[in-house]
């Protein structure tokens, strides 16, 4: 049982960290704060597309990878 576990928090793992990094930055640098105002503002779309998939894959396989370190505490 402990082995399945370890294995399955591995793969949620390598999931957490590869959603991570695939993830566009938050912030434009210098000319976003200039002119991305009023995109902000107005606002970019990105309720649809990878950028939405990936924040849903990633608070997923956080919450899994927090759950699952929780119960291989307790199983022991």
């Amino acid at each position: 049982m402990r082995t399945f576990l370890v294995i399955i928090q591995f793969l949620v793992c390598l999931t957490l960290i590869i959603s991570v990094l695939l993830q566009p930055g938050k912030s434009a640098g210098l000319s976003g704060s200039i002119a991305g105002g009023a995109e902000q503002l107005f606002g970019k779309q990105k309720s649809k597309g990878y950028e939405a998939l990936f924040a849903k894959v990633t608070t997923v396989s956080a919450v899994l990878f927090m759950v699952l370190s929780v119960v291989l505490v307790i199983v022991k």
